[in-house]
């Protein structure tokens, strides 16, 4: 199954400040999301944060957050930046 991956708007904007190689392992998430849908253990410090929002560390500055309703084929990513100014 695909899933289709979409950004807020605030997230979109924001891709434009993150670091290129940020940008590159966004898109590595981004892709893998597509593929293997909302549960990525393979990423570093994967986790859920509740009912169906989860996370994960781009590198060791940088998180994603992002938030999938189980029976549907849409991930929502709603956040994109440092992990101190992260919504959980």
């Amino acid at each position: 199954m695909i899933y289709n991956v979409k950004f807020r708007k605030k997230v979109a904007r924001g891709l434009k400040k993150l670091p290129k190689d940020v940008k590159r392992l966004l898109f590595l998430l981004i892709e893998d999301l597509k593929l293997d849908g909302p549960i990525q253990k393979s990423w570093q410090n994967f986790s859920p944060l509740g009912k169906n929002q989860y996370h994960c560390h781009l590198n060791y500055r940088y998180v994603a957050c992002w938030t999938y309703n189980k029976g549907e084929i849409e991930i929502e990513v709603y956040y994109v930046g440092s992990r101190e100014k992260a919504p959980y």
